[in-house]
């Protein structure tokens, strides 16, 4: 470990229990109430925040609305711009200091390095000014008899209420904030509880900024309380949200009571597939770190193997050996190549699939278990696995599982395999492993996902859209297409005869 993330610690986690951002101002919760953050590496509290409630909702949502009816509704769009840029430059200049945040809490490796990723994130911004002052509507000529001009306004659907999930704070706060400022609404971003502090260091570089209060506010707390006052709130017009399915469900019925505008990025169980014609050697690296990448807490990681059954055996003994060759230790450690998983209840549901893998009658090759050993002793560690002789029906096959867990399974034609990988109440993320064209392109059309990645898996660029369809979730983030998620679409008509 290198001095400079020891000495920089201290700065960002300075004692102080951390507070609201709400209308511009760093406020305690309402209520005093205040909850501990997790090292989950160490099991050691990182900071207090404050605990947020629906009284802070309602501030939050006030301070939002008089931003979107008030100075904000004012900004020209190369204004919005100018902010988006301005915040892209200090994302870049401060970006040690998220990642560090994102590493100690919720157990991202410092092994790529603290600056890997800050030109992702500054493009991510950039992309959406580059928006920003390209949002229009158009003229309509109408062919009823009487003499009309008529044309559309898009406009920002309002105060946005946005929730984003612990597996990927930082990226997740910056995909959120970057379109409502692009598009001109105004948001409260509610943090997941056990990753908040990347989210809350965001606020305070966007408080740098030359904004009216209130455009952006944040509320950490927890999602029984804080979460479901957001979804509830008739002051809301929008919920972009990312997590769980069930989660997702749950917002959907919340969201009745004004039928507010809802997007969902939720869960999968994503199809990987190796024909016996791929580049082994790529498509176990690939497919493999398309599971155990972040400690297998992605939504879209390719947990479902499908092997064509020529290469099976062969492909299973190399993604073992893959496994049992992965560094597990504290996210601090440069040498750690998968860290922990997030908290003491995750770490339950993933050592329960374990055992019911087991149960229902697949192998563990490689991993299977908890570690303990040593300095893993008081952190949330799990050994990353391959299970083999794995059914469509087992629950490791069928569940999202939200770790370092692959199941493969052995499959002889094409016309079966697309069946199989549909076979599934998801459709978020898979791939393809091959060197034929014509069968590439022809399960990229086939499955029913949201994503195909071809011969590579798990790549991200803000022109691309990411979301998915069935329990996967409504709407996309990223790209063109998710501007038209924050924005209403108005019909002018003008009577000119």
């Amino acid at each position: 470990m290198s001095a400079g993330p020891q000495k920089l610690l201290p700065t960002l986690l300075d004692g102080a229990a951390k507070r609201l951002l709400i209308g511009g101002e760093w406020l305690p919760a309402a209520s005093g109430r205040t909850f501990a953050t997790i090292n989950p590496s160490t099991g050691e509290v990182l900071a207090q925040l404050a605990e947020g409630d629906r009284a802070d909702i309602d501030r939050a949502v006030d301070a939002a609305r008089r931003a979107a009816e008030g100075p904000w509704k004012r900004f020209k769009p190369a204004q919005r711009q100018n902010v988006l840029l301005a915040l892209a430059e200090l994302v870049l200049e401060h970006y040690e200091e998220l990642r560090l945040l994102d590493i100690v809490e919720m157990g991202a490796p410092i092994s790529p390095g603290l600056n890997a990723g800050a030109e992702e994130a500054a493009e991510t911004l950039r992309y959406y000014a580059g928006w920003a002052t390209k949002i229009h509507g158009e003229t309509v000529t109408p062919s009823i008899p009487d003499a009309f001009f008529a044309y559309t306004l898009k406009q920002p659907v309002g105060v946005v209420g946005a929730i984003v999930p612990w597996n990927a704070p930082l990226s997740a706060a910056i995909e959120k904030i970057a379109p409502v400022l692009a598009t001109g609404c105004t948001m409260v971003l509610k943090p997941a509880e056990e990753a908040s502090l990347s989210p809350l260091r965001i606020g305070e570089l966007i408080a740098k900024l030359d904004l009216p209060p209130g455009v952006v506010n944040i509320v950490t707390g927890y999602g029984e309380t804080a979460g479901v006052a957001l979804t509830e709130h008739l002051g809301v017009d929008k919920i972009a949200f990312t997590g769980s399915s069930v989660t997702g469900q749950q917002i959907v019925r919340a969201a009745a009571g004004n039928l507010k505008r809802v997007s969902l990025e939720l869960g999968g169980k994503s199809p990987d597939i190796i024909l016996a014609d791929a580049d082994l050697e790529e498509a176990v690296a690939g497919a493999g770190m398309g599971v155990f990448w972040n400690s297998g807490q992605v939504c879209c990681a390719g947990t479902r193997l499908f092997v064509e059954r020529a290469v099976h055996d062969e492909f299973v003994d190399r993604l073992a050996e893959l496994a049992r060759s992965l560094r597990v230790g504290d996210s601090m450690d440069p040498d750690t190549e998968i860290g922990p998983i997030i908290s003491e209840q995750q770490l339950r549901r993933v050592t329960g699939y374990l055992e019911s893998g087991c149960q229902q009658g697949a192998r563990a090759v490689a991993g299977g278990t908890r570690l303990t050993d040593g300095v893993l002793a008081n952190g949330f560690f799990v050994a990353p696995t391959v299970f083999a002789d794995v059914e469509d029906k087992m629950l490791i096959a069928r569940d999202e599982i939200f770790g370092p867990v692959a199941s493969v399974l052995a499959f002889d034609t094409i016309d079966e395999v697309i069946h199989r990988a549909n076979d599934t109440d998801f459709g978020l993320g898979g791939g393809v492993w091959t060197h034929d064209i014509g069968k590439a392109h022809r399960l990229a059309e086939e499955i029913r996902t949201g994503i195909v990645w071809i011969n590579t898996y798990n790549q991200f660029d803000p022109a691309m859209p990411f979301g998915g369809c069935k329990m996967s979730g409504w709407g996309r983030e990223m790209s063109i297409h998710s501007l038209d998620e924050y924005l209403n679409v108005k019909a002018v008509w003008v009577r000119t005869g």
